[in-house]
């Protein structure tokens, strides 16, 4: 699908679009680079319960991309779509956690 018909369809909830516009938006593929943009439609799809979202969510608390890096919040995305079952998720917490260690 088009930019266009991506936001439209986020716009209308559609959470794989959503996600698919935070991808867009965080390098500024095809959209102005927008890390802040990417992550608004990122919460919206990981409200939905999401996992790929809440990955990605993850990632950018993990990195600071367009929120305030934050550990805690990226352990609790990752740790929501873990329970999904999404191995990149799962993956990111066993990292996490023996960094803590």
């Amino acid at each position: 699908p088009s930019i266009e018909e991506l936001t439209q369809a986020a716009e209308k909830g559609d959470a794989k679009a959503q996600v698919d516009l935070g991808v867009a938006y965080m390098p500024g593929n095809g959209v102005k680079q927008n890390a802040t943009k990417a992550v608004g439609w990122w919460l919206k799809a990981a409200k939905q319960g999401n996992a790929t979202a809440q990955y990605n969510l993850g990632m950018a608390y993990m990195n600071g991309d367009g929120v305030k890096k934050d550990r805690a919040k990226a352990k609790k995305w990752w740790q929501k779509a873990a329970d999904q079952g999404l191995e990149n998720a799962k993956k990111a917490l066993e990292e996490l956690e023996a960094a803590e260690k």
